[in-house]
């Protein structure tokens, strides 16, 4: 297979997610004890932070665009932006190099037809559900997107920063996310986007009776299959 490139490190958590499924879709492929060919640039996930809540994409821009630069010199063949959020910063990061950079909510709203859906609901951080970047996207490939209302987005932004990004798993938050949903569902959403990487962690689809879209799987999975082309 060919090298992948991860910018990681937003958060170190969902990072180690990619690795994880990347090394399983490796060895499910060529067998024990075969491993993905990965570089890893890893970012502080403390500045990205801090720059977000300054409204400074200007500057995140210019991180991402950085470490995609390294990744290329350093001989990856694809690069993944491993953060739904930061795909906002997606524009640059593709002028910044010739190798493919492959936008996650491409990746989900392919998956999304091929189940036959139309209207899917999205979590994910505030910037993710608030701003157009994502939906977008979705909107190009003929779906709907509804968001959570107001006070909801705030409660998953929070758990999103405060305990998914550490690694924090509650079984409280679980209830709070499970209760959105559902009245995501009532409001008829036939699918839910987990557009955040973090937060697989806390809902699988066992959890919910419609379709889930695990964008971080779903990011990995697109990746993984033009490596091997």
């Amino acid at each position: 297979m060919k090298t992948i490139g991860l910018i990681g490190g937003i958060t170190p958590e969902s990072t180690v997610l990619y690795y994880r499924i990347l090394n399983h879709l490796a060895q499910s492929t060529y067998g024990e004890p075969h491993s993905a060919k990965l570089i890893i640039n890893s970012v502080d996930f403390g500045q990205i932070v801090q720059l977000q809540k300054e409204n400074r994409w200007d500057v995140l821009d210019d991180i991402m665009k950085q470490a995609a630069v390294s990744l290329e010199q350093a001989g990856a063949s694809c690069i993944l932006i491993c953060a739904n959020t930061m795909h906002l910063t997606i524009e640059a990061v593709k002028k910044g190099v010739n190798i493919p950079v492959i936008h996650i909510a491409e990746a989900t709203s392919k998956e999304i037809l091929a189940k036959g859906l139309k209207k899917v609901a999205l979590l994910g951080t505030k910037y993710t559900m608030e701003k157009t970047f994502y939906t977008d996207v979705l909107k190009g490939f003929g779906i709907e997107t509804i968001i959570p209302e107001f006070e909801d987005r705030n409660e998953i932004h929070r758990i999103i920063y405060s305990e998914l990004s550490k690694g924090l798993l509650t079984a409280a938050s679980k209830v709070i996310y499970l209760k959105i949903i559902n009245k995501l569902i009532a409001d008829g959403a036939e699918g839910i986007i987990l557009g955040c990487t973090e937060i697989p962690l806390l809902i699988e689809q066992s959890d919910v009776e419609v379709p889930v879209f695990d964008t971080t799987t779903i990011h990995a999975q697109a990746a993984f299959k033009l490596a091997l082309e």
